[in-house]
C-alpha cells in the first residue's frame, strides 16, 4: 500500500473516529457510534500493517498478536460482568499506559534512527514525556482497577506533605529530563529515564490512592484521558499522524467529561487529583455525638408495590446497588408493567452515579429501558414536589440532602437528586451503611421516607410479584 493511500485510509478512519464520539453523545445513536469506531479502527489498523513502513516478514508476528489480543478481548466481553465494566475499563487504560513506555524505551534503543541536531532534541523530549504520561496512566489505573474491584479500599490515602511530595518528584523528573537530554549515548541516557519512569509510576499510585471512593467516576473519566494522551505521545513517537489525531481526540473528550463531572459533585478537578473525600468503611449513619440520626421507616415489598400502584408519576434513581443486584431488567419489567398501567414513570441520573460515567444509563439500555424516559439530574429535579414516589435503588450519596442542608458535610454544595421532595420516597439498601462516600445520609429519617431493605433484585422480584397479584 502506498504512502498516499495510507493517508487517505488515515484521514478517512479520523473522520470516523469523530462520528463515533458524536454517535456515543447519545444513548440513541451509540449503537451507530459504535459501528463507525469499529469501521475506522479495522480501517486504520489494515492501513498501518499493509503500510510503506512495515516490512513483509514482520507481518506474521504483527497478525499473531492481533489474534491473541483479539481473543483475550473478546473472552473478556463475553465473559465480565456488567457490574466488572468499571474495573475493566480502568485496567484497559493500564495497557494503553503500558504501551506507551514500552514504545518510549524501545524508540529510545532503536539504533536505526540516526537523528541530529534539533531533530534529536524533540524526539528524544517526546520520548521522555511520552513515557512520562504512559507511566502515570499505567499505575495510576492499575490502582483504580484495585479499587473498583474492591482489592483495595476506597479510603483516601492522605500521606503527610503529600502535596511536597508530589513537588519534590517533579522538580527530580524535570532535572532528569535535561540529563536525559545532554546525554551523549543511549546507555548515559538510560539511567535518567529509568529514575524518571519509578518516579512517575509512584506518582501514579500516590494519586489515585489519595483520592477518596466518591471521586472515583472522576478518576475513571480522568484515566481515559490520560491514556488518550499517552497514545498521542506514542504517536509522536513514532510518527503516526491517526495515533496523535486519536490520541488528542480521547484525551481532549476523556478531559471535557472530567471537568463536567467536576461541576456536577460541584468540585475542581485540581481538588480531585489533590486528594479526595470519602471514608470507604461503610458505618452506619451517626449524628455528631455518635447517636443515631433518627428513626427509620421500614416498608416490606406489598406495602411498596401497593404505594406505586396507587401513584400517577414515579421516578426511578438507580445507583450502584441496582449494578450489584444485576436488577435491572426487573426495575423495566416493574416499569413496564406500571406505564401500562398509565402510571408516568421515569428515571433520574446522576452525572457520578455508580463507579464510571455512563455507568446507570449503559445498565438500563441494557435492559431495554426506553431512552425517552431516562432523563439527566438538571432535566428532573424540579419534577419531585409533584412525583408521588421516588424510588431510590441502590443509590446513597447522589441521594443525599446534607450536600444542601449541612455546610460541614465533606459533599456540601454538591449538586443531588432531591427525592426527599416526592410525596412518598423509598430508598431501597442492603443496611444502614453509608454510600461509597463514606458520608451520613439524614435522608433516611425523614418522615415521608420509607426502607425496603433486602438484595435489590429479591426485593424487586416480590415488588412485581405484587403487583401482578
Amino acid at each position: 500500500m502506498s504512502s498516499s493511500l495510507v493517508t487517505v485510509a488515515y484521514i478517512g478512519a479520523t473522520i470516523l473516529f469523530i462520528l463515533s464520539l458524536g454517535g456515543l453523545s447519545n444513548p440513541e445513536t451509540s449503537r451507530r457510534g459504535n459501528l463507525y469506531g469499529i469501521v475506522g479502527m479495522t480501517i486504520a489498523v489494515l492501513a498501518t500493517v499493509f503500510g510503506p513502513r512495515v516490512m513483509a516478514a514482520g507481518i506474521p508476528y504483527i497478525v499473531g498478536a492481533m489474534v491473541v489480543g483479539g481473543a483475550i478481548g473478546l473472552y473478556a466481553a463475553r465473559a465480565v460482568q456488567m457490574t466488572q465494566m468499571p474495573e475493566l475499563v480502568a485496567i484497559m487504560h493500564s495497557l494503553v499506559g503500558l504501551a506507551a513506555c514500552l514504545v518510549g524505551f524501545a524508540s529510545y534503543i532503536d539504533t536505526s534512527i540516526a537523528l541530529t541536531g534539533a531533530e534529536k532534541t524533540i524526539h528524544e523530549i517526546e520520548i521522555y514525556v511520552g513515557i512520562l504520561i504512559g507511566a502515570v496512566t499505567f499505575s495510576g489505573s492499575v490502582i483504580a482497577f484495585g479499587k473498583l474491584s474492591g482489592k483495595i479500599g476506597g479510603k483516601p490515602l492522605l500521606l503527610p506533605a503529600r502535596h511536597w511530595i508530589n513537588l519534590v518528584g517533579l522538580v527530580v523528573v524535570i532535572w532528569y529530563g535535561r540529563e536525559f537530554i545532554l546525554a551523549k549515548d543511549i546507555a548515559s541516557g538510560m539511567t535518567p529515564l529509568i529514575v524518571m519512569t519509578v518516579i512517575s509510576l509512584l506518582f501514579g499510585i500516590h494519586m489515585v490512592m489519595a483520592i477518596g471512593g466518591a471521586d472515583m467516576p472522576v478518576v475513571v473519566s480522568m484515566l481515559n484521558s490520560y491514556s488518550g494522551w499517552a497514545a498521542a505521545a506514542t504517536g509522536f513517537m513514532l510518527s503516526n499522524d491517526l495515533l496523535i489525531v486519536t490520541g488528542a481526540l480521547v484525551g481532549s473528550s476523556g478531559a471535557i467529561l472530567s471537568y463536567i463531572m467536576c461541576r456536577a459533585m460541584n468540585r475542581n478537578f485540581i481538588s480531585v487529583i489533590a486528594g479526595g473525600f470519602g471514608t470507604g468503611e461503610g458505618a452506619p449513619a451517626k449524628k455528631a455525638e455518635g447517636q443515631p440520626a433518627g428513626e427509620v421507616t421500614p416498608i416490606g415489598a406489598a406495602e411498596t408495590a401497593e404505594l406505586l400502584r396507587e401513584a400517577k408519576n414515579v421516578i426511578i434513581v438507580p445507583g450502584y446497588g441496582m449494578a450489584v443486584a444485576q436488577a435491572q431488567h426487573t426495575v423495566f419489567e416493574i416499569t413496564k408493567h406500571l406505564r401500562e398501567k398509565g402510571v408516568n414513570v421515569r428515571f433520574g441520573i446522576h452525572p457520578v452515579a455508580g463507579r464510571m460515567p455512563g455507568h446507570m444509563n449503559v445498565l438500563l439500555a441494557e435492559a431495554k429501558v426506553p431512552y425517552d424516559i431516562v432523563l439527566e439530574m438538571d432535566e428532573i429535579n424540579a419534577d419531585f414536589p409533584d412525583t408521588d414516589v421516588s424510588m431510590v435503588i441502590g443509590a446513597n450519596d447522589i441521594v443525599n440532602p446534607a450536600a444542601q442542608d449541612d455546610p460541614t458535610s465533606p459533599i456540601a454544595g454538591m449538586p443531588v437528586l432531591e427525592v426527599w421532595k416526592a410525596k412518598t420516597s423509598i430508598v431501597m439498601k442492603r443496611s444502614m451503611a453509608s454510600g461509597y462516600a463514606g458520608v451520613d445520609n439524614p435522608l433516611f429519617y425523614k418522615d415521608n421516607n420509607r426502607m425496603l431493605f433486602g438484595d435489590a433484585k429479591k426485593m424487586l422480584d416480590e415488588v412485581l410479584g405484587a403487583l401482578k397479584a
